[in-house]
């Protein structure tokens, strides 16, 4: 493979002996969802690409795994942090793979390769006089007895006067604070008030990388993030925290008892150790990709980590004697139907939902229309979606090997033969794109490939109109075999420059001409006197019930992460109302009188209830745990002031009480003997 560099506006690529790219590390408390998915396939169709063109590309990953937030999961699970963090990396790979993102390596951060590097680059740090200890003062529980992070602590918003807002940031006004500034700050485990207390922490010196990150960044990230970068570096850089007081799910840090790594410091460090676990399996040397100055290194990221990325991360790098990345490529986040991802519109969808009920490949194809290498967002349009997959996909690009090859193979026993001048032209003209195209993917911008295809598959589409094979074959069959010859040699120049979209899509493609896996140079390569296969459907349509499925099925999904969320509101509103507030709640006793499955819903039951005075319609998550009939006639208790509710499937009057953690082990509550509907619980 040959070593020399060229650049395609602006972004360095090779053909390198050894490429290694990473992509941002899931975090281990939490599922995929297609705005994760974003960046998953954006690195997954770079680094196919990269394989076709000869390079040895090793694409690492690894599920992060440290931090509080695993660890007060867990403890409300009843489980140890090693086993939540195992079934999260178990999920995670089944929807990685369900999408076709291939992993070299896909590891964990809670490994003995990621202690050892974290602890070597941080006495790195000491040696080198990059550390200093300071004493804090922190927000603390005494009733969890821990110091809370800053998502642990709620309050009032000090510039804005927002409620329920966050330890160093308000989502209101978005001015950031000290958590000490927060009014009326609540614990977010207990809902009780936190205290401050003083307590030594491990200080990293960024002032120290200054100079050497203003260069670095200018070199090494988008312009536009170059030029953020560098108002920042204009003043002190401030010392970054870099521990953790015990009780903390990470790595103690060596030389400092009761002191972990804060989880920012040991993730990236993920990338290392992935890297070095691949290459224990493969026998390789992890110099090779992390100190050799002829390898290559990519990080994609999501624009809300920038600021690791680019600062702490680099002067990390070169604290522990490792090369830094050549290019941080950065990407925008996903909005659905114009807005953010909702959980109640169920446009919060996880990848696990939307593999059970459509192929991948539709997602893979239409986030490539739309990705560049602007940090913009994308926005999933679910009409556009249908149209995009439907009319160009499968309406332009695989309707020319539909109708080529199933007339060759019915009519003309399935070979291809030569190409008339005029075929033979159309040809030339799709093999000329092959470097414009592939500037397109080393560049990012997957939707100048896509557009590159469509108007091939259009061309191709007019060309078989305008030859009309199909009357052809009547009178002359070389002639309607030089058609289907060229229309077919044309399909398969577009399977090539459409591999790293979809993978699977041309493996069938492969298997229908009969050939091994493509590579780049594939598309120089011209069919003659070759049997193909018989045709087998490449893909089929997307149907728009399918999407209201997907939909319907995420809302029903949210149900235990909006569960939980409540149930971290009511603890902390249970601290604060008074016996006035309480009053205010009607709850009255009630008798179920009707009860009906929602077919389309996993969870709720349609019920009626009699309180007496009058009868009224609920909507409740009782299915897994009570059969409808058995509930008729019994007695109840029901919120009947709360104002009613537009529910995806219905209003609901009312709410009915019940306890337990959920799903099956779930019971309602019901009154003594001897009450009645309408009487009033006090």
């Amino acid at each position: 493979m040959p070593a020399a560099k060229q650049r395609f506006k602006g972004v360095l690529v090779a053909q390198a002996k050894k490429v290694l790219v990473t992509s941002a590390l899931p975090y281990a408390n939490g599922d995929i969802h297609i705005g994760h998915l974003v960046e998953y396939l954006q690195t997954d169709i770079w680094v196919r690409f990269r394989k076709m063109r000869g390079d040895e590309c090793i694409y690492v990953c690894a599920d992060d795994t440290h931090g509080t937030p695993v660890m007060i999961q867990s403890r409300k699970l009843g489980i140890k942090p090693e086993t939540l963090i195992a079934r999260s990396r178990e999920q995670h790979i089944k929807d990685f793979a369900a999408f076709n993102i291939h992993f070299d390596n896909y590891y964990t951060t809670n490994s003995p390769e990621n202690r050892e590097i974290s602890s070597n680059i941080f006495k790195n740090m000491e040696e080198q006089g990059h550390v200093t200890v300071k004493e804090i003062s922190q927000t603390y529980c005494p009733h969890d007895r821990m110091f809370l992070p800053d998502r642990f602590v709620k309050g009032i918003c000090p510039n804005c006067g927002a409620p329920d807002q966050y330890g160093d940031s308000c989502d209101k006004c978005s001015a950031a604070y000290a958590t000490a500034d927060l009014k009326e700050p609540y614990c977010t485990l207990c809902g009780r008030k936190p205290v401050t207390r003083a307590s030594e922490h491990i200080f990293f010196k960024l002032e120290n990388f200054k100079d050497f990150l203003k260069k670095w960044v200018k070199d090494h990230t988008p312009q536009q993030t170059a030029n953020k970068l560098q108002e920042w570096l204009q003043g002190k850089l401030k010392d970054w925290d870099i521990s953790r007081d015990a009780p903390y799910f990470g790595f103690e840090i060596p030389g400092h008892p009761g002191k972990y790594f804060y989880v920012w410091l040991d993730a990236p460090v993920g990338y290392i150790a992935s890297t070095a676990n691949w290459c224990k399996k493969n026998n390789r040397s992890l110099a090779e990709f992390w100190q050799d100055k002829e390898s290559e290194l990519y990080h994609f990221i999501g624009k809300d980590i920038v600021y690791f990325h680019t600062l702490f991360w680099p002067a990390m790098l070169k604290t522990g004697g490792f090369k830094t990345p050549d290019r941080i490529f950065i990407h925008g986040f996903l909005t659905v139907n114009g807005e953010k991802m909702s959980k109640s519109r169920g446009t919060f969808i996880k990848a696990s939902t939307y593999s059970r009920h459509l192929d991948p490949a539709y997602l893979r194809y239409y986030y490539a229309c739309k990705l560049n290498s602007s940090q913009e967002d994308i926005d999933l349009n679910f009409d556009d979606f249908i149209s995009r997959v439907n009319s160009d996909l499968i309406g332009k690009i695989t309707n020319l090997a539909s109708r080529g090859a199933q007339m060759l193979t019915k009519k003309l026993d399935g070979v291809i033969g030569s190409m008339s001048a005029k075929g033979a032209e159309l040809i030339s003209r799709a093999q000329s794109e092959t470097e414009t195209i592939a500037a397109a993917y080393y560049n990012l911008d997957y939707n100048k490939v896509i557009l590159k295809v469509r108007s091939l598959a259009e061309e191709g589409n007019r060309y078989f109109d305008e030859m009309k094979p199909w009357q052809l074959i009547k009178t002359d069959q070389q002639a309607a075999r030089e058609v289907l010859s060229t229309v077919l040699n044309l399909f398969r120049i577009m399977a090539v420059y459409l591999k790293p979209i979809l993978p699977e899509f041309v493996s069938r493609t492969e298997q229908l001409f009969n050939e091994k896996p493509y590579n780049w140079q594939s598309s120089r390569e011209v069919l003659q006197d070759h049997k193909i296969n018989s045709y087998r459907h490449l893909i089929t349509r997307i149907e728009k019930n399918t999407i209201d499925k997907i939909i319907s099925d995420s809302v029903e999904n949210d149900t235990d992460a909006k569960t939980a969320a409540d149930t971290e509101t009511y603890e902390k509103e249970a601290a604060v109302i008074t016996i006035d507030d309480f009053f205010k709640i009607d709850l009255r006793v009630a008798r179920i009188t009707a009860a009906e499955e929602i077919k389309e819903a996993n969870k709720l039951l349609r019920l009626e209830v009699d309180l007496g005075y009058e009868k009224r319609r609920l909507i409740a998550g009782l299915k897994k745990a009570y059969r409808p009939g058995d509930l008729i006639g019994r007695l109840t208790i029901v919120a009947a002031n709360l104002k009613p509710r537009k529910m995806k499937f219905g209003v609901s009057q009312g709410m009915i009480l019940a306890a337990g953690a959920g799903g099956s082990d779930l019971f309602i509550l019901s009154p003594d003997s001897g009450a009645k509907p309408g009487q009033r619980i006090s």
